[in-house]
């Protein structure tokens, strides 16, 4: 499908590039690290410093973030590997780099003076505990299938094994980390650990408490990328995230095509290709993720709807109380699915029967369409979909132009009603993925 760009959504395009290359910096320092708490253990060490290490990455916004987020940094390698695939490959190694003997990478880094300036104190230390998205796995496997479509030179192709062969190792362990500690209590269900279930302050619990009073009401699962997203209200070990699921997919799939690239026996307590076609079985995903009665995939946990925040007296010692807003349940939750449709239902790969298509025709677009929109499959509905994608690929390019115009900036959010620009600006982050979605180079999503 050929969709013409006009001339004003170039100029925002080589905008967005300009600045998503403009903002890839040299960090030097030490991550801290927050310890899990040993009970009945008098005295211990809180935060522990990672090890002084260097991190070569692309920033979502040099001003309100001049500091690498794993999460963004898989969607501006999307971008960067098409411009010059050795920075990218530089990147990713030096992401590789941090892991720890565990496999896991801590997702925000915050190092050297600039970057710690930028971030209250209490925000600094990183969950060793706590996930966020594979997602620089979304490039590697658009590098791999660049390499099967002969879209490099002898010498990049060379290079690309090269360094593939020495990341295999770093790979497997971080797929290793989030199959095991991110794991769920049914096969092939996963959810992202570290919530609170003790709270009595947030509407929705999270994994990160150190948020201003306006988030905490809001934000749910703060690993998940997905700040914002509702799970279920009562956190416990019987949840399952479909989000996540499909990330191991995607994680599973990219491994194998990896291991297939270079040969490389497969072994079989770590059979990625087994594993991606158990998460790639529908009928299982169904009977765990799909919910009959709304016709649509959600979550599931120990939830209910009937939570709301009131304001209390809290006793704060001394003799003295304060009024918050705290959390009043009025209904015991139960095991169930947790009935909000947003970007979870529509996620990678599983979203075709998930929803009715009228349903995803945004004004403006979802912040997420790089990940939505090649999502088209042949099907009774398959003319419906491709005017939905048509509609839903041009209000995005035009939304982001015109608020470019209008302002001088690339936006982080947009608002549902009215698409104005919304969050940190400038901001390249995933909104520079405008540029590919104007040329419509999706890759392997």
């Amino acid at each position: 499908m050929d969709l013409m760009v006009d001339s004003e959504s170039i100029t925002v395009g080589k905008a967005a590039i300009g600045n998503l290359l403009g903002g890839i910096g040299y960090f030097y320092g030490q991550s801290k690290i927050a310890l899990p708490r040993i009970p009945d253990l008098k005295e211990q060490v809180d935060i522990l410093s990672y090890w002084p290490a260097e991190l070569y990455t692309a920033v979502p916004s040099r001003p309100g973030f001049p500091r690498g987020f794993l999460w963004d940094e898989g969607f501006h390698q999307l971008l960067i590997w098409r411009w010059d695939i050795h920075i990218s490959l530089d990147i990713i190694g030096h992401w590789l780099d941090l892991m720890n003997i565990d496999g896991w990478i801590p997702r925000e880094q915050i190092l050297g003076a600039e970057a710690l300036s930028r971030v209250p104190e209490e925000y600094v230390p990183q969950h060793p505990t706590n996930g966020n998205p594979p997602t620089l796995l979304l490039a590697l496997s658009d590098i791999v299938s660049g390499l099967k479509d002969n879209k490099f030179t002898a010498m990049d192709r060379n290079d690309i094994s090269l360094f593939l062969n020495h990341a295999f190792v770093r790979l497997e362990a971080w797929f290793q980390w989030f199959n095991t500690t991110q794991s769920g209590s049914l096969t092939s269900s996963y959810y992202w650990h570290g919530r609170d279930n003790k709270t009595i302050r947030l509407l929705n619990p999270r994994v990160d408490q150190n948020f201003n009073l306006f988030f905490q009401l809001l934000i749910s699962t703060l690993s998940s990328g997905l700040d914002d997203y509702p799970r279920a209200s009562h956190p416990s070990n019987d949840e399952r995230h479909l989000d996540i699921r499909c990330w191991m997919f995607l994680a599973a799939d990219c491994m194998h095509s990896i291991e297939d690239l270079l040969n490389k026996e497969t072994k079989p307590d770590k059979n990625y290709g087994s594993t991606a076609k158990l998460l790639s079985d529908l009928d299982l995903l169904n009977q765990i993720h799909f919910d009959d009665a709304y016709g649509a995939y959600f979550d599931f946990g120990n939830h209910t709807e009937k939570v709301e925040l009131k304001w209390r007296e809290v006793d704060v010692g001394h003799n003295n109380t304060t009024c918050e807003l705290v959390r009043v349940v009025l209904e015991k939750p139960e095991l169930r699915f947790v009935p909000h449709i947003g970007y979870v239902s529509l996620n990678h790969g599983f979203w075709k029967s998930s929803l009715n298509s009228s349903r995803i025709a945004a004004s403006f677009g979802l912040t997420m369409d790089y990940v939505l929109l090649p999502k088209q499959e042949n099907g009774p509905y398959q003319d419906t979909a491709k005017a939905l994608y048509t509609e839903l690929r041009s209000n995005l390019i035009r939304n982001i132009v015109r608020n470019y115009e209008d302002t001088g900036f690339l936006w982080e959010q947009f608002d549902q009603d009215e698409g104005k620009g919304k969050g940190t600006h400038p901001f390249t982050g995933w909104t520079s993925l405008v540029v590919l979605i104007m040329a419509e180079a999706y890759g392997k999503i």
